[in-house]
């Protein structure tokens, strides 16, 4: 399964992006989830497959929701992962001595 997907960005929500299959845009796209997502951004084209690697979806699991539902919704990563990511040292660097 090969697929052009356009990605488009949320104005409202950081991180969060829609895919979609380029030929179809936005039409497959609940009204109230553009609503919610706002005005969408154009941010690239891109060829998928489910070889590709990429940064924080599974390619299967986004190929398979454009192909049944007409879109894939990313959404932005916890607020918790960002802390757990930082060096300890960073951690504690307001801790009471």
């Amino acid at each position: 399964m090969k697929r052009i997907c356009s990605i488009y960005k949320s104005p409202r929500k950081n991180e969060m992006y829609l895919y979609v299959d380029k030929r179809d845009a936005l039409t497959r796209v609940p009204e109230g989830l553009l609503a919610a997502f706002g005005a969408p951004q154009h941010r690239f084209d891109l060829v998928l497959t489910p070889e590709r690697t990429l940064a924080r979806e599974d390619v299967v699991k986004v190929l398979e929701n454009i192909e049944k539902q007409g879109y894939h919704l990313q959404m932005p990563a916890p607020e918790e992962e960002y802390i757990e990511h930082l060096p300890d040292e960073l951690l504690r660097m307001n801790d009471p001595v």
